[in-house]
């Protein structure tokens, strides 16, 4: 199979057979063997009923339904799983993404030989205040921070190689970072594509401006992830050793000082170094232990399931 074609979706109802219709077009038109894979992420509409009935019209449509919402990241974690395709892309339901970019994102990593490409919406139809503005500070930042010199991190549309998505772990809110991801497990052949945005024909958008917050915040996390994930005691046991050097030669110089120095002086209780000398040694020791416990977490920890389905199709 040439293409598998992921979407994740939540109360997605009006657009789906719109959306899929515009699919098959453009696949029977390329002669692409194909699958799309939709990920009802627990809509509380019909849109659940709407992909059993596009099953039941065109056998290349796979469903999968959660039992409750778990978010883009889980949604798009039970496609990759199940994709087959040499080339799987990811897109968005509320028809903002054009189906007629697909032919040349496949072409990018089938014949290009890129590992992920990603798509860039250069030119937007959403708001400038709400929506473009935090979005270019949030790219810029993401870029400074991953070294993955993408304009463009929240776009929904994007290519990867069929080896990409069955290494990667997409968890949390990670679905931004797939790129980072991406290089982090060794792929570094990352690109980007301008693509056509559209304006959302139905319904209103599912994110609001608390969704840049919670990126940068992830943003936090996926650098920390990838650089200590694995070895936390090389960040918390670093500090921690550093902070009670500190303490300890504070504690040094009270105890010279007031042995053989100045044994007349001020009560060492009185003296400032003293607790300067406390707190570091107990900071200290706590970040040691800190990631002490982080080794013995990454030691012993087992994939635990971040998402119940309910239903498939086809699958």
């Amino acid at each position: 199979m040439q293409i598998s074609i992921v979407i994740p979706l939540l109360n997605e109802q009006e657009s789906l057979k719109e959306l899929h219709d515009w699919i098959v077009q453009v696949m029977q038109s390329n002669h692409f063997s194909y699958e799309v894979i939709f990920i009802d992420d627990g809509s509380t509409d019909t849109s659940w009923e709407t992909i059993l009935e596009l099953s039941n019209i065109n056998k290349n449509v796979k469903g999968i339904r959660f039992l409750k919402n778990y978010g883009k990241s889980q949604a798009l974690h039970a496609g990759f799983k199940t994709a087959e395709g040499e080339v799987v892309i990811t897109m968005d339901a509320d028809l903002q993404d054009n189906p007629e970019e697909i032919p040349e994102l496949y072409r990018m990593i089938a014949q290009g030989g890129h590992h992920v490409v990603s798509g860039w919406k250069k030119k937007r139809y959403d708001s400038v205040i709400t929506k473009n503005i935090p979005s270019k500070l949030f790219n810029w930042a993401a870029r400074k921070t991953s070294g993955v010199k993408l304009h463009d991190f929240n776009c929904g549309l994007k290519a990867f190689n069929n080896k990409v998505v069955k290494t990667i772990e997409v968890s949390g809110e990670m679905h931004r970072y797939i790129p980072v991801l991406a290089k982090n497990a060794g792929f570094s052949d990352i690109t980007e594509k301008v693509v056509q945005h559209q304006a959302r024909k139905y319904g209103s958008t599912k994110f609001g401006a608390e969704r840049f917050i919670n990126g940068f915040l992830d943003l936090i996390t996926i650098w920390f992830v990838s650089k200590f994930g694995r070895r936390p005691m090389h960040l918390f046991g670093a500090w921690g050793v550093l902070m009670f050097i500190v303490g300890l030669g504070f504690a040094l110089y009270l105890g010279i000082d007031k042995l053989f120095l100045n044994p007349l002086g001020r009560l060492i209780t009185q003296r400032p170094q003293f607790y300067i000398a406390l707190t570091a040694m107990i900071i200290g020791t706590q970040l040691f232990l800190a990631g002490f416990l982080g080794e013995i977490m990454v030691r012993s920890r087992k994939n635990d399931t971040r998402y119940n389905i309910s239903d498939k199709i086809n699958l």
